[in-house]
């Protein structure tokens, strides 16, 4: 979902989103509740965290609480934790629920991105 928001939101920049045991496909409710808002991921695949991938980002943001403990020291100072709850077993109504606190991170992401880029006058 962030991955979708952020590059959905953002078109300056793209993200990547990658786990480190990534199902072999995008959760059903997942695929809902991002159309639901316009965003369609139902072709997305999810994809395995890599070495490269650490190297190459900007920012790695974590989404569940402890998951951390996967990002290699190397990239600790990318390293950001959104502690999200997990989606797997939650009813919809708590998936809308997380994916509007997604939204809103991914929104606050894209803000601090622009600052950064923004010149001083």
């Amino acid at each position: 979902m962030a991955e979708a928001f952020f590059n959905h939101l953002f078109k300056k920049s793209k993200a990547k989103s990658a786990g480190t045991k990534p199902d072999k496909k995008i959760h059903p409710w997942t695929v809902q509740v991002m159309k639901e808002v316009g965003i369609d991921i139902s072709q997305q695949k999810p994809k395995l965290l890599t070495d490269k991938l650490m190297k190459e980002a900007n920012r790695i943001i974590v989404m569940e609480t402890g998951l951390s403990k996967f990002i290699l020291p190397e990239y600790s100072s990318k390293l950001e934790d959104w502690r999200t709850e997990r989606l797997l077993g939650k009813p919809i109504s708590k998936v809308r629920k997380i994916r509007n606190r997604i939204k809103r991170k991914v929104k606050q992401l894209i803000k601090e991105i622009e600052q950064i880029k923004k010149p001083y006058n």
